[in-house]
């Protein structure tokens, strides 16, 4: 009986040691007075991005070359994400506001 209870001791040991996996990281671009702020981010491959407007006027984070999906229009404090798997790098804008632009560079 000792032995049982001397290795279940060990095997809680083992089991509290154990790296546990940590949730992806989610990376973060705010509209600010139609800006992107950063413009320009870099994350590593799987990331996610999520944009939120902080503008008072509607925004829509649109794929330069639809090399992702655009989102639909933010009003103030919607947000809207994106998870990049591939390396590259994504420019996109605002179809709103073109003169809003950004890049996402996915290493």
């Amino acid at each position: 009986m000792q032995r049982f209870f001397v290795a279940a001791a060990l095997l809680l040991a083992a089991l509290s040691v154990q790296a546990v996996p940590s949730a992806p990281a989610v990376y973060r671009v705010g509209i600010r007075n139609f800006h992107f702020q950063p413009m320009q981010l870099v994350v590593p491959a799987g990331a996610t991005v999520t944009w939120t407007n902080h503008d008072e006027e509607p925004h829509v984070v649109t794929s330069a070359g639809n090399q992702f999906k655009s989102s639909p229009a933010l009003d103030t404090d919607d947000h809207y994400s994106a998870v990049f798997i591939r390396p590259g790098t994504y420019a996109y804008y605002c179809s709103i506001h073109p003169q809003m632009t950004g890049t996402i560079v996915v290493k």
